[in-house]
């Protein structure tokens, strides 16, 4: 009954169109009075214990590392780059804008900023071109995706503490499945583009590629310090944060000098913006989370999965499944504190590796933030490439499928997560 309670009080404060923060609120409370325990004072107690988190510092200076990259001229040359190396394949500029994905994603870790940072960059490209501009568009929008899984990840830092599972070894397992993800796009950019008639770009001479290696140098030695020193216990992931942080502002301002000062309070501004929504939500859901354990909700949803809990490659199908109807409605940091909270317990049940469960969880919400009707990033591609929404979704379904089979694969042979993060431990 009480798990009843539970869903039917958030999906009700959804449906009524409360934001997703309050309507976590509001469930917290529903749940304290039926459990006779409601206490007003809890629900502030546990909101600001819950955000007084060392770890989610990491939050604020990674989304101000995204920023301050955008502005500073380091997603400009990154792309560059990839022009300069496989421009001239045919169907090259797709294939630039994946390498231009993975790079970017391990900078910043937010799939908005990447998606809206590719498509403003490389649409207007790709539509002189000649390309088809919606498949174009969803390639941007399946390529953005790639970022909360590649370290640094946002999505990893708030599954960690809501799951209190290792950040640095959700970062490490996420590096295979990332790159899986990109071969998957290449692979179906080149299938579902290789009837158009678009002729490639002109091949760079060796000196050009040099030169703009050379341009790139600073924004590509940035993901080797951040993984390099997180692999070798330099820092901690909240420390690489800030270190990209500062790293990105001492380029962008020093290097290139596409950062001004008068630039700073803008960027700041829209980084404390972000921070402030994605920190109250977790503030949010972590009461909720202390009422899920008090009520024993986690002992319901074991109980319900019973008959599949011994297999644990069914298990796995099953919860998947589970999270992307999910996020087909709910935008990532809320799919991953309502629903983390109440697995890991059946994850432990079942002895599935917690950080495996937390590479696959991760990817299946991102591949969510690609399926209507919400969709962030089809929402942020379909406004920076000023291509209708619809459109967009059309031209995304090829690259969902494939994101999707490399999910797949990775629930059949977990192999493929665990044996990598063995090694890289």
């Amino acid at each position: 009954m009480i798990l009843g309670v539970f869903l039917g009080t958030l999906f009700l404060g959804l449906a009524i169109g409360i934001p997703v923060s309050f309507a976590l609120m509001f469930c917290a409370v529903v749940l304290m009075a039926w459990t006779g325990q409601f206490n007003a004072q809890i629900v502030s107690q546990q909101m600001v214990t819950g955000a007084n988190t060392f770890t989610l510092l990491a939050i604020p200076f990674f989304l101000l590392a995204g920023e301050l990259m955008n502005a500073g001229g380091l997603s400009k040359r990154i792309v560059e780059f990839a022009v300069a190396c496989v421009g001239h394949i045919r169907g090259g500029l797709g294939i630039v804008a994946v390498i231009a994905a993975v790079v970017m994603a391990s900078l910043s870790g937010s799939a908005a900023a990447d998606s809206a940072a590719l498509a403003a960059i490389l649409i207007p490209m790709m539509r002189e071109a000649g390309y088809n501009v919606p498949r174009s568009a969803g390639l941007m929008a399946a390529g953005g995706v790639i970022a909360p899984v590649i370290p640094p990840s946002i999505a990893f830092i708030i599954f960690g503490v809501a799951a209190n599972v290792s950040i640095t070894g959700l970062f490490l397992g996420g590096i295979v499945p990332g790159l899986m993800m990109a071969v998957s796009l290449i692979g179906a950019w080149i299938i579902v583009s290789r009837r158009e008639n678009v002729a490639p770009l002109p091949r760079r001479s060796g000196r050009e590629r040099l030169i703009a290696t050379a341009k790139a140098g600073w924004a590509l030695v940035m993901p080797v310090i951040i993984l390099g020193g997180i692999r070798f216990g330099i820092f901690t992931p909240t420390e690489a944060a800030v270190v990209a942080a500062v790293y990105a502002l001492f380029v962008g301002m020093f290097i290139y000098r596409e950062l001004k000062i008068r630039d700073l309070y803008g960027v700041f501004l829209n980084a404390a913006k972000t921070t402030s929504v994605v920190l109250f939500l977790v503030a949010a859901a972590l009461v909720t989370s202390w009422l899920i354990t008090r009520a024993n909700i986690p002992a319901e949803i074991t109980r319900l999965l019973a008959p599949v809990i011994e297999n644990p490659k069914m298990l796995m199908l099953v919860i998947v499944l589970l999270v992307l109807l999910v996020g087909t409605v709910l935008d990532l940091a809320p799919t991953i504190l309502i629903l983390s909270p109440v697995l890991m317990p059946v994850i432990t049940v079942a002895g599935i590796d917690p950080v495996y469960f937390g590479v696959i969880f991760v990817m299946t919400t991102c591949i969510g933030l690609m399926t209507p009707p919400v969709g962030v990033v089809l929402n942020v591609v379909s406004g920076v490439a000023r291509v209708p929404l619809g459109q967009v979704i059309w031209g995304v379904l090829p690259f969902l499928f494939a994101q999707v089979c490399v999910l797949m694969l990775l629930i059949a042979l977990p192999e493929l997560v665990l044996v990598p993060l063995s090694w890289l431990r």
